[in-house]
């Protein structure tokens, strides 16, 4: 089984910034794209942005120019740092990756266990 361990929510005023980490653990045949999800209260869960292994990214229009995701292949980590934080950014975000475990079974999702972020003076 595949885990993604999530770290770097927390509280920020707005205007702050976070940086999300998530680190997909365990030994996996391969790993496609890898992004953020959130979800906040009484609302379905949206993407945030996803980066394919080969770097293409892809933004939603509420954070385009304030969230910037990137990955270290190497290390099969995505980061999003988030600037210009605005309340209605409060949520639990989750992160993402398309993996396949094996050679023999088929690419799924996976997600981790999500991690609060509160923005709020």
């Amino acid at each position: 089984q595949v885990q993604l361990v999530e770290s770097g929510g927390g509280l920020v005023q707005p205007g702050g910034s976070l940086r999300l980490s998530c680190a997909a653990a365990a030994n996996f045949y391969d790993i496609n794209t890898m992004g953020w999800y959130r979800q906040a209260p009484g609302k379905q869960r949206e993407l945030v942005a996803t980066e394919t292994t080969h770097g293409t990214t892809n933004y939603a229009d509420s954070v385009k120019g304030r969230f910037t995701i990137s990955r270290d292949n190497a290390k099969n980590t995505v980061y999003l740092q988030m600037n210009s934080l605005k309340s209605e950014d409060t949520a639990v975000y989750y992160c993402y990756g398309y993996i396949r475990f094996s050679f023999a079974t088929p690419w799924r999702d996976y997600w981790g266990q999500g991690t609060q972020v509160t923005v709020s003076s």
